[in-house]
């Protein structure tokens, strides 16, 4: 029987008579684009976050784009971000006109390695064609960054601080709530997200209430008091209400699921210690588990032989940001990111969901250590 990477049919089951309802109260209402429900996301979504803002828009994409033009992010800016990472972190700073520097990640928790953002920082200053202007540490895997060290560096160079949590809304840090780390937070609601609607969306929290209003203006075609008031360049990036509901209904099994993430993650880990590297948590750091993701020498064959066996496995990432053809002419090619670009020939994702039992787990480890003697 094949296992399902993720488990959304399941979840579905738990929450569709709760899901039923409020679908069919916005088809009641009919108000498809900013209804009352998206207004009472948004609550619920600020106090999970622990911060005052709480701006949801179309995409997790949009909402990193939305803060960095909020910001005035554009030409001759340097924005740090890891390599190791999806192409939404990247894309979005050529989007402002601004110009992407690739930092490398530690090679055990895969996030960004503050000790190279020091020095990318200082190299940049030291070339002199850009003004270093902002820094997206992206939450890995549902694993918070060193926010600590990063904020210090950037308090230290005067750099505008974007968490890219498309992966971990529900983590936290040092018991704070992401959302609440640093200046602006960005998140994601795809679908295969630890907390996801059927659709596309995403979130933008902020406790700086300026920031607030000009997101929520951006998001609207950059509209005033009026709708045909266009006081800025904006986005049409408004979440619809369908999408809003369903988080609505996803939100009540929310911290459950969040529990069991954990347990499913603390089995593998006891299961495949000593046997592959596992992932390596921070100290202080309490991750949401978007992806439990191990590295192993002959990863594609083992790979072959589980899917062979009906589990399914992803490779987050095949290839790291500075090698992409978009955005090699922003990196310094192969070998300027040795620790990204071996991640990317070893890492290899598990099955992870609230629903997987410890005797499909068992199936799933037996079958990787047999797959890793058998080569």
């Amino acid at each position: 029987m094949n296992i399902p990477f993720v488990d959304l049919a399941e979840q579905q089951r738990r929450i569709r008579s709760d899901l039923d309802l409020r679908i069919a109260k916005v088809l009641d209402h009919g108000g498809y684009i900013l209804g009352p429900e998206v207004a009472e996301l948004e609550a619920a979504l600020a106090a999970l976050a622990s911060c005052r803002h709480a701006i949801t828009v179309s995409s997790g994409t949009d909402a990193l784009l939305a803060l960095l033009m909020a910001k005035g992010i554009g030409p001759g800016d340097g924005v740090f971000l890891p390599s190791f990472t999806f192409t939404a972190t990247a894309e979005v700073v050529l989007q402002c006109g601004a110009t992407p520097v690739f930092v490398e990640v530690d090679p055990q928790t895969f996030n960004m390695d503050p000790d190279h953002l020091g020095e990318m920082i200082a190299e940049t200053k030291r070339q002199g064609d850009l003004r270093p202007a902002a820094v997206i540490p992206v939450d890995l895997f549902g694993q918070p960054a060193d926010y600590q060290s990063i904020s210090k560096l950037a308090g230290d160079n005067e750099l505008f601080v974007l968490g890219d949590a498309a992966q971990s809304f529900g983590a936290s840090y040092h018991n704070r709530a992401v959302g609440s780390l640093v200046e602006a937070t960005a998140t994601s609601f795809y679908p295969a997200k630890p907390l996801g609607c059927y659709g596309d969306g995403g979130a933008i929290f902020t406790d700086d209430d300026e920031l607030a209003a000009i997101c929520v203006s951006l998001r609207a075609h950059g509209q005033g008091e009026g709708r045909y008031d266009i006081v800025r360049l904006g986005l049409n990036a408004r979440m619809d209400t369908m999408q809003a509901a369903v988080l609505l209904s996803k939100l009540t099994i929310f911290e459950d699921e969040i529990q069991r993430r954990r347990y499913v993650a603390a089995h593998y880990n006891k299961r495949l210690a000593g046997l592959v590297e596992t992932p390596v948590q921070m100290p202080g750091a309490a991750s949401i588990w978007a992806q439990y993701t191990i590295k192993l020498p002959h990863r594609d064959a083992v790979a072959a032989q589980l899917r062979e066996q009906g589990i399914p496995t992803q490779i987050y990432y095949p290839l790291p940001m500075h090698l992409q053809p978009a955005y090699a002419p922003y990196g310094q090619g192969v070998g300027s990111l040795p620790v990204s670009e071996q991640l990317c020939q070893e890492v290899l994702a598990l099955p992870m969901h609230p629903y997987l039992d410890e005797a499909t787990i068992d199936r799933i480890c037996d079958a990787l250590v047999e797959a890793q003697q058998s080569i």
